[in-house]
């Protein structure tokens, strides 16, 4: 899922294609994908852009006369800058917006189309689509202890949740633990004040990290390989392989749709975390340090 860095970059390079620029029409190639109904979609043409935003994990385009476009990428959905006109793709296109200086091309790379479009008037309409979450990368120490200590979760759960704080999903969560050197389960509450001192620290450097790093990938051209799994990661997608840290393969934990990666050594102490199913097919044979895991994998018993 394209999350902050992703979003910033993408309207930086947006920017100077199309603010000030009057869009010229919307052809949708999933009907699926626009999830509004008034103000109608028709109602955006010819308006001018005057602004883009960040809400979250969202992008906004600010039209003349109140109106804004809000896109949702989700997982899969992924923004293509091409030369004015340019078709819709069959198979995950979903939609092309039109402008003078060319065609941005709305896709998603998956049978699920999550990917959403909204079109609202006002101000207020638009706070709809705002989850609420914290903007860590402008938060104070008090306002981001504030927000982590409002529920009791774990840090991964509190990361990647954009009621508490915004923009940051599975990828960059991992990224964040490893280098602050926490564990995902540890428990927001347990938090001393040198913790969360230290996780505001790998938020805000991580994430600025990269944005500069995807901003200068980039260059003058159009964002093209948004990915949550890029090889410079030091734990996230990079299961079984070194830490570039210690050196410590990287484990995993699978839940739902996401998986969280970290480092035994660098952020638990040498102890491997089980995920709930394999905590109760295991039961007490589950490895609980690395080198029970290598005994087990030995022994066929893993």
């Amino acid at each position: 899922m394209p999350e902050l860095p992703d979003v910033v970059v993408y309207l930086e390079a947006l920017a100077p294609r199309i603010l000030g620029q009057k869009l010229e029409t919307v052809r949708l190639g999933s009907p699926f994908v626009l999830r509004s109904v008034t103000p109608p979609l028709s109602s955006a043409a010819g308006r001018e852009v005057i602004g883009l935003r960040r809400l979250g994990k969202r992008l906004v385009f600010a039209l003349e006369g109140d109106l804004f476009l809000v896109i949702h990428l989700m997982v899969a959905g992924r923004l293509r800058w091409k030369a004015h006109g340019a078709a819709v793709p069959k198979k995950v296109g979903l939609a092309a917006f039109d402008f003078p200086t060319g065609t941005l091309l709305l896709t998603e790379a998956s049978p699920k189309k999550r990917a959403s479009l909204h079109l609202v008037e006002g101000e207020a309409a638009l706070a709809a689509h705002d989850r609420g979450g914290l903007e860590v990368l402008d938060a104070t120490p008090e306002a981001f202890h504030a927000a982590l200590v409002a529920e009791t979760h774990t840090l991964k759960r509190a990361l990647t949740d954009p009621r508490i704080l915004s923009g940051i999903g599975n990828a960059y969560s991992d990224e964040i633990l490893h280098r602050a050197r926490m564990s995902p389960f540890k428990r927001t509450t347990d938090l001393t004040g040198a913790e969360t001192a230290s996780l505001l620290a790998a938020i805000k450097e991580v994430l600025g990290e990269w944005v500069t790093r995807l901003r200068e990938e980039a260059g003058e051209g159009f964002p093209e390989k948004v990915t949550a799994f890029r090889p410079q990661m030091a734990v996230h997608g990079r299961y079984g392989e070194p830490c570039p840290v210690c050196g410590t393969p990287v484990q995993r934990i699978l839940y739902a749709e996401n998986e969280a990666n970290y480092c035994p050594t660098c952020q638990t102490g040498g102890r491997l975390l089980a995920d709930r199913v394999l905590s109760q097919l295991m039961k007490k044979d589950w490895p609980r340090t690395l080198e029970e895991l290598e005994e087990k994998k030995e022994r066929g018993r893993v």
